[in-house]
């Protein structure tokens, strides 16, 4: 009887689910599935080895951009799917929705590569990425016969080549069809068989220019081979004249040429010094690369020498309140009367920014140790940062060394130094202000003991089109460019796209193998874009301490706003949290202990507190004094050094000890008091806020 009656059940279940009609979602995920299995079979049909018949190829690039343009519609239909729309309930829906957009972009991005090779001309040629003639069957009086025939059309091929890169790239050396002399600018050891070793200083003859960036050249003594273009400059000089020792420490690094000789300007921007600094100081690549422990488009860190500069790009410098042009009031903290709180800023660029992970990541060499893998990223417009740099350290797996993930999972509190969730926010009016992120390592030399700090590739994501308008909300996979984000055509890994052959499967298989970012701008909602609006016109910081940063604004505003005697009083201010917080936006462990604390606190308090703004202030002031205040004055707690591993877990001992006497005694009274407790000698900073001194007197982009 039982059985009979659950194969009913069973009949009218499924009834009644056929006339409730198809969930949208699974419609959506259906039609994916059907995407997925025809691009695929439109991938087997591409790797073909060898050169792609004309017309087959032309066919094979129109079907791809047919399934392209279906993918782009089902992403659409997909992303303006609610939950709402569901004829019954469905379980984890927002995680369903997002990995079926993942996989959706994934076969648009294989779509868009799979384009790109097809639309080369080159494809259907028998060279390989670097020049190179691939095996084939013919004879060696066939092969000396078609080398005859390229030679005479060089020249043709050498101009067309030049026509190309004058459009694409104004700063790299151009082409011309005749014989030019370079001067090398670095050290370069031959990767690989083919390859031309070579000092810097040396004068090189360039026999051949590859549109790949490797060209033939002979040096003084005969020796043929491969250089890399980016190690050259124009040779104005005659053959065997060494550069002035001025023109080898500025000019080489500094000045390029165009095909016309028409001079580039030298840079005069406020940070083209660290931008040399961190173009000019080559001494240590060139002996890691010498060495092989780096690949050839690694750099020293450009936007950490920004850091090393002073506080200008740091977070603690943007968070302090910046002055009006005549420094009478304030320009981006106002007050509210009427709801008696901060006035909301909305700016022009206001967003969420989330770092999924990044993808074939060169492994240095065996010769260094890294300390640290972190991606930091700052607004930018192509010339000057326009914000402050927030650095956000990866993680990664020994069995996937090249994958760098964010926002682990963790046991409590994720460190803010691991969240890979941001906020971004500006008011620039630049049209081409956009986000750049730089991959790095911290490294220290097993040998020598030397720390430093190296660029991995860097990205620009621009924030607005060319009519001004915002680029959508949605996953972006961003190749990693090698060099500078001044220098341009280099690649991170040069030695990737030289082992490429020229059938259509290895082509995709090379730009699968390329270093990329993948991050996501996520959509506001209105109560995010009123969280952001409290904060300062221009920063970039953490989405899981954004809380107390607004805490911090409303205070300075009440200091500053509601209960300054007089506006025209200049005199300091006695608030130890105004006069300290900043400090601790560059010490995350001691912002992760604040978090720690106030949601411990927070978790006490009842529903109605909770919506008092003035009893939340009150205990937020209590914590602070309780918490990190007394942590920033002790002498138990080493000097925050970055990326020292033995520095960090002593500091995480004494804050950890200390946040557990606190939650026995209920307060730090005790450890303030108790004789164990040796605190720094007091200075009137500690408690004084001179907001005259610490104000901003000017924008970033100045």
């Amino acid at each position: 009887m039982t059985t009979i009656l659950s194969a009913q059940a069973f009949v009218s279940l499924a009834t009644m689910s056929a006339r409730r009609g198809r969930s949208p979602l699974q419609g959506a995920q259906r039609r994916g599935r059907e995407l997925r299995q025809q691009v695929d079979a439109l991938l087997a049909d591409s790797k073909e080895r060898g050169p792609l018949d004309p017309a087959k190829r032309k066919y094979l690039f129109q079907r791809c951009m047919e399934l392209k343009k279906s993918v782009d519609e089902n992403t659409s239909v997909l992303q303006n799917l609610k939950k709402t729309d569901e004829p019954a309930p469905v379980g984890n829906y927002n995680q369903r929705k997002e990995e079926e957009e993942k996989q959706l972009l994934k076969l648009s991005q294989q779509l868009q590569k799979l384009a790109a090779v097809l639309s080369q001309d080159n494809v259907t040629k028998g060279y390989t990425v670097d020049g190179k003639c691939q095996n084939s069957p013919q004879t060696e009086q066939e092969n000396e016969e078609e080398e005859d025939e390229d030679e005479e059309s060089s020249g043709e091929e050498d101009a067309e080549e030049e026509e190309d890169e004058e459009e694409d790239d104004d700063d790299e050396l151009e082409d011309q069809p005749t014989i030019k002399e370079c001067i090398t600018v670095g050290d370069f050891v031959a990767q690989q068989e083919g390859d031309l070793t070579f000092k810097k200083g040396e004068v090189l003859l360039i026999l051949d220019k590859k549109p790949d960036g490797w060209w033939i050249a002979t040096n003084s003594k005969g020796e043929r081979g491969l250089v890399p273009k980016t190690y050259l400059m124009t040779c104005n000089k005659g053959v065997g004249q060494e550069p002035s020792e001025e023109e080898s420490e500025e000019d080489i690094e500094v000045v390029d040429e165009t095909a016309d000789k028409t001079e580039i300007k030298k840079r005069t921007d406020s940070h083209w010094s660290a931008v040399r600094k961190a173009i000019t100081e080559n001494n240590t690549i060139d002996v890691l690369a010498t060495l092989g422990a780096v690949p050839a488009g690694f750099r020293p860190s450009t936007l950490s020498q920004l850091l090393e500069e002073g506080n200008q790009f740091q977070a603690s410098y943007f968070i302090q309140p910046e002055l009006t042009p005549s420094q009478l009031a304030f320009k981006d903290l106002v007050w509210n009367p009427e709801k008696d709180t901060i006035l909301p800023r909305p700016t022009r660029v206001s967003l969420i920014l989330t770092l999924w992970s990044c993808k074939m990541i060169p492994l240095p060499g065996v010769s260094i140790q890294v300390l640290s893998r972190h991606v930091r990223l700052c607004l930018f417009d192509g010339n000057r940062v326009l914000s402050n740099i927030h650095t956000v350290r990866a993680t990664w797996q020994p069995k996937n060394p090249k994958t760098w993930t964010f926002s682990p999972r963790v046991t409590g509190i994720l460190p803010s130094l691991l969240d890979g969730d941001c906020f971004i926010r500006s008011n620039s009016s630049s049209p081409d202000i956009g986000i750049l992120f730089e991959l790095g390592i911290t490294y220290i030399r097993n040998s020598t003991g030397e720390r430093g700090e190296l660029s991995c590739g860097w990205a620009f994501l621009k924030l607005f089109d060319s009519s001004g308008i915002p680029v959508s909300s949605k996953t972006y996979e961003l190749l990693l460019n090698g060099g500078t984000p001044y220098e341009r055509g280099v690649e991170v890994d040069p030695s990737i796209s030289r082992r490429a052959s020229s059938s259509v499967f290895h082509q995709m298989i090379t730009l699968k193998k390329q270093p990329q970012l993948l991050v996501k701008l996520r959509s506001l909602s209105t109560r995010s874009k009123g969280i952001l609006n409290l904060l300062p016109e221009t920063l970039i910081g953490s989405m899981c301490y954004i809380h107390l940063l607004i805490f911090y604004r409303q205070i300075l505003s009440d200091v500053l706003l509601k209960d300054r005697i007089s506006m025209q009083s200049a005199d300091l201010i006695s608030n130890p949290i105004l006069a300290t917080f900043p400090k601790l936006m560059e010490q995350p462990d001691l912002m992760d202990a604040l978090r720690s604390a106030w949601a411990e606190k927070e978790s006490t308090l009842k529903r109605s507190e909770k919506r008092d703004r003035e009893f939340l202030k009150s205990v937020f002031f209590l914590v602070y004094h309780d918490c990190v205040f007394p942590l920033l004055q002790s002498t138990f707690l080493p000097e925050h050094k970055w990326a020292d591993e033995e520095s960090e877990a002593s500091r995480w001992k004494v804050i950890a000890d200390f946040l557990k006497r606190n939650q026995e005694k209920d307060s730090a009274l005790c450890s303030l008091l108790s004789s164990e407790s040796v605190h720094k000698a007091f200075d009137i900073s500690e408690i004084a806020y001179d907001f005259l001194g610490q104000a901003r007197k000017s924008s970033a982009s100045v």
